[in-house]
């Protein structure tokens, strides 16, 4: 969900607001199409005797676990975002309950990536983060990583972006 300028500061804009790449998802769907293949395959095989119970069992079970499997995943992916400011980077999840942390953008020290195989090939990455204070905080599965590392880089580090700070 797009952050809501309500929660910006005087003079503060939005950068760039992304979530992580749906590669994250991956698994999910995955976990998705083998229980739907396994209910499938459950209700075209019960016994004849069984049915229409079986049926409606098999069908109860598959959706309960694809809500586990695959809905709350989603949603979650859904409402988390990472949003850079001119003055701060935004980091919002949750569904039910929202967590969110701000980290001021004149605290970070250190740009950096990570891509590994997987990573290029579905054009995201994680971008690593590193303040003074804390341990370097990761954001994983960023879309387009090395345009995303740039441009943080630019905007901390040259004249232009060091005079907003």
């Amino acid at each position: 969900m797009k952050l809501s300028p309500k929660l910006l500061g005087k003079d503060e804009y939005v950068i760039l607001h992304v979530r992580t790449h749906l590669k994250a998802l991956f698994p999910n769907i995955a976990g998705s199409v083998v229980v739907i293949v396994a209910a499938v395959l459950g209700a075209v095989f019960a016994p004849q005797d069984w049915r229409p119970v079986s049926t409606f069992v098999i069908v109860a079970v598959a959706l309960v676990v694809l809500v586990f499997v695959f809905v709350w995943p989603w949603l979650n992916w859904l409402f988390a975002t990472y949003t850079i400011t001119n003055r701060r980077l935004i980091t919002r999840k949750g569904v039910l309950t929202k967590t969110g942390h701000d980290l001021p953008l004149s605290r970070i020290s250190d740009v950096s990536y990570e891509h590994g195989f997987t990573d290029r090939i579905f054009g995201c990455g994680t971008l690593i983060l590193q303040t003074s204070a804390d341990d370097p905080l990761p954001l994983p599965d960023i879309p387009h990583v090395e345009k995303v590392h740039v441009m943080l880089t630019e905007l901390l580090f040259s004249d232009a972006g060091g005079s907003e700070l």
